[in-house]
């Protein structure tokens, strides 16, 4: 059987989504990979980026269109003059389609696995699309209830208990049965990098993680409680450690990923080392799902100067995580009763 592409989502067409899709294959790390998306956009930001490729349609993953070309299925038809850098309804409904036709693809099995290029949320407000976000759709038409977004850079991996809440409302997630998922995740992902016996640090929610309860209970009388049941079910996982030391201290190697209890506790560490680097991943999905770790960018959209430096390592962790998916289904063996060996 062939080897099945990877998808990249278009993202929304006013920001920077189409430029960096199409410096990515301009650069030679597109090689395996198909888009999902709007042809005419495409084509627009080849020519923005001056890159010597043709786009061509295709109806499904199954074409291989060969170097110098980028396939696309097309989820869209926007007009050629649709505005750049603007907040627009159409860019939102457009970027909503391409996520949900790539969904249904890998869910049947015919792409291998998810890249996004960023989405404005509004955008798709605007369109009537009401989810906060990119991991909130692809949970929801995956059926997938036990998920988790985790951030990564060759430095840090964070995996986070709640996502797009409001501090208040993330305060109020944090319960015990929250926690034991989220470690539980973040385990679980982490050997999937190859990690057998991963080192979970769980983040303490206040600062100084309570401080014996001077400066709030939730550390001490949720979390803790939760991190004790991991460590009965053979995690290793310990904690809560103080939110301000915790992620230097993953940093420097004495944890392989660290669980934060809210986005920008667990975001602005990772972003902080450079958004050029990070990779969004999307944990508990049945498919393997990578994003870039930035934004839509209206400001420079159009302006043929973004970076697909992190859409490049998002192919690349994407890439390497199906490689090892197959290569640890590859390594099942059948015994003569038919039956499966473990791995």
């Amino acid at each position: 059987m062939a080897q099945r592409p990877i998808a990249i989502t278009m993202g929304d067409p006013a920001g920077i989504g189409p430029e960096i899709v199409a410096r990515l294959f301009a650069e030679g790390a597109g090689n395996g990979c198909i888009v999902i998306g709007d042809v005419t956009m495409m084509r627009r930001a080849v020519t923005l980026v001056g890159a010597p490729l043709t786009v061509i349609q295709i109806d499904g993953p199954a074409a291989h269109p060969g170097p110098g070309r980028i396939a696309v299925i097309a989820a869209s038809d926007l007009p050629a003059d649709f505005a750049l850098g603007r907040i627009d309804a159409r860019a939102g409904a457009a970027a909503f389609a391409a996520i949900v036709r790539a969904i249904d693809e890998v869910m049947a099995g015919r792409i291998a696995a998810i890249v996004t290029a960023p989405i404005s949320k509004k955008a798709m407000n605007l369109a009537g699309i009401d989810y906060p976000g990119h991991t909130e759709i692809l949970a929801e038409r995956s059926g997938t209830r036990d998920f988790a977004m985790m951030l990564a850079n060759d430095e840090l991996r964070v995996l986070l208990v709640s996502i797009h809440l409001s501090l208040a409302d993330a305060v109020r997630a944090v319960t015990p049965e929250a926690e034991l998922r989220a470690i539980r995740l973040a385990h679980r992902a982490v050997r999937r990098f190859g990690i057998a016996a991963p080192r979970v640090a769980v983040a303490g929610l206040n600062p100084h993680a309570g401080e014996d309860g001077m400066f709030g209970t939730e550390d001490a009388a949720i979390i803790a409680p939760a991190i004790a049941q991991a460590r009965q079910e053979g995690i290793d996982a310990t904690g809560p450690y103080p939110g301000d030391t915790v992620f230097m201290r993953a940093r420097q190697g004495e944890f392989d990923v660290v669980v934060a209890q809210y986005h920008d506790q667990g975001l602005i560490p990772i972003k902080y080392l450079g958004l050029d680097h990070g990779v969004n991943i999307t944990v508990g999905l049945p498919f393997v799902r990578t994003s870039v770790d930035h934004g839509t960018a209206f400001d420079i959209a159009g302006k043929g100067i973004a970076s697909a430096a992190s859409l490049r390592a998002a192919v690349a962790q994407a890439s390497a995580m199906v490689a090892a998916q197959e290569g640890a289904c590859a390594s099942i063996s059948t015994s003569s009763s038919g039956r499966q060996t473990s791995l």
